[in-house]
């Protein structure tokens, strides 16, 4: 099932590799499944699972506190890694990239 992304998608998905300390671009559909990736497939597989999963948690938590309300964005950041999660009715495109890259 071969997903075709349309040319100003991917010019976006370029933009966003092109700035500094970004390590990774990934998009996966809505039951995240990874359609486009510049990371190793391992890595690609370990970010669709565990961020899909974390984003099923999250959006409960959210609806839990509000049943109207629903997960937007998220960001996670580590000493060594910040990751950004923006999802949608079909697509979570997550960013990864070094905090410390100023």
């Amino acid at each position: 099932n071969f997903f075709k992304m349309s040319s100003e998608v991917e010019e976006t998905l370029k933009r966003i590799q092109s700035h500094r300390g970004v390590k990774g671009v990934l998009v996966t559909n809505n039951e995240g499944i990874p359609i486009k990736s510049n990371l190793t497939q391992e890595e690609t597989d370990t970010y669709s699972s565990m961020i899909t999963q974390l984003n099923l948690k999250a959006d409960g938590i959210i609806r839990t506190l509000d049943n109207s309300d629903s997960l937007t964005f998220m960001r996670i950041r580590s000493h060594n890694h910040e990751i950004m999660i923006a999802p949608d009715d079909e697509y979570t495109l997550i960013v990864i990239q070094n905090p410390n890259s100023d």
